[in-house]
């Protein structure tokens, strides 16, 4: 059967998916076949022209008119428009694969959820950085005892796209459409490689920071309500500890996406600068190996090129793919979920409410 797919969206992340879906046949051969049958979008010619390059039948501006025409919906736009048209796909049985977060707010994440539960279609939470075989290796290696009890967990996501004052506003400057900023944007990535790592967060002290408070936007400037920095000290269920922390204004850092794990046997650092790598001190080490994750023996490795041939960031969205198809291909469960995505988005609220608070605050109350 060949799964027909729908895109809302065709920028950052739609280039990302739809290049996925090109590279599934040449290297995962037992992937479901697809085809990209419809761009949804507003601007027809913006739209033509990105059908064109993305390979896609048809383009149409109304996403309630293609959701009958599609097997697979793939929601890649900005936060506020996450809601509407997945919940319809949802109730339709057409399945979902929706950008984090899944919502501006938890309210509307949870709509979300009811609607995923109460369907037979399956529906992703696009975490892609689960899907990177350095940090599929660092999972093995945790799940495998090699690192003994977890102690300590420290994640951070740090940019620099916003950190001059000058550059321009956009929506995720803006509440009402994002929710948050970067808490959200980048955070909710962190968030999720800590619950899958390492464990549920039980409580948490939080805080955010709007350090640039007003952008241009043509000859105007417009307020900034969303946080362009964010913090967390974390408790984890299990008992162990861990720092979380985020920024687009991070001078000099470019998609600087790390976690550090320590344990009673063992620990781990992974950094996207060196993606193809994961540093690993066992028991008996005195320092951390720098393995090369690049064998055919390692994650989703067999696939790719000879040993010590990297893979690049667009891989993950590859990975995350032929997962996701084959979970519906299969009937079967796919990881992460909405459940997954509201558990994360549970988190952000809880930063957000400790922010506002002043105070540490369970997630269990």
């Amino acid at each position: 059967m060949t799964l027909d797919i729908g895109f809302l969206g065709y920028r950052f992340m739609g280039k990302a998916h739809a290049n996925a879906l090109s590279r599934l046949p040449m290297f995962f051969p037992d992937a479901p076949e697809t085809n990209r049958s419809v761009l949804i979008g507003r601007d027809e010619s913006a739209l033509s022209e990105a059908a064109a390059r993305l390979g896609f039948d048809r383009i149409e501006t109304d996403w309630r008119e293609a959701l009958d025409e599609v097997d697979v919906f793939y929601n890649l736009g900005p936060n506020h428009i996450h809601a509407e048209p997945t919940i319809a796909a949802l109730e339709s049985n057409v399945h979902v694969m929706c950008e984090k977060p899944l919502a501006p707010e938890i309210e509307t994440a949870r709509r979300m959820q009811d609607a995923a539960r109460e369907s037979d279609a399956v529906a992703a939470t696009g975490f892609n950085y689960r899907y990177l075989p350095a940090l599929q290796l660092a999972k093995q290696l945790i799940d495998a005892g090699e690192l003994g009890q977890i102690y300590r967990f420290k994640g951070r996501c740090l940019q620099d796209w916003l950190s001059d004052p000058e550059a321009a506003w956009n929506w995720r400057c803006d509440a009402n459409t994002s929710g948050t900023g970067v808490l959200g944007d980048v955070g909710s990535h962190t968030i999720d490689l800590a619950r899958w790592l390492v464990d549920d967060i039980e409580s948490l002290s939080g805080s955010l920071t709007t350090q640039i408070t007003e952008r241009p936007d043509g000859d105007e400037m417009r307020p900034v309500t969303t946080d362009d920095e964010y913090s967390a000290l974390v408790t984890f269920e299990s008992g162990a500890e861990g720092v979380l922390e985020g920024s687009r204004i991070a001078t000099g850092r470019e998609a600087d996406n790390s976690v550090e794990i320590y344990g009673s046997k063992g620990a781990l650092k992974f950094t996207l600068r060196r993606l193809n790598e994961l540093q690993v001190k066992g028991v008996n080490d005195r320092g951390y190996q720098q393995i090369l994750v690049t064998d055919p023996e390692d994650p989703y490795l067999d696939a790719w090129w000879p040993s010590g041939h990297g893979l690049g960031w667009e891989h993950t969205f590859v990975h995350e793919n032929y997962e996701f198809l084959t979970a519906i291909n299969d009937g079967e469960r796919y990881r992460p979920d909405f459940d997954d995505g509201v558990e994360v988005q549970r988190v952000v609220e809880a930063i957000r409410d400790s922010d506002r608070r002043g105070e540490r605050v369970s997630l269990n109350e």
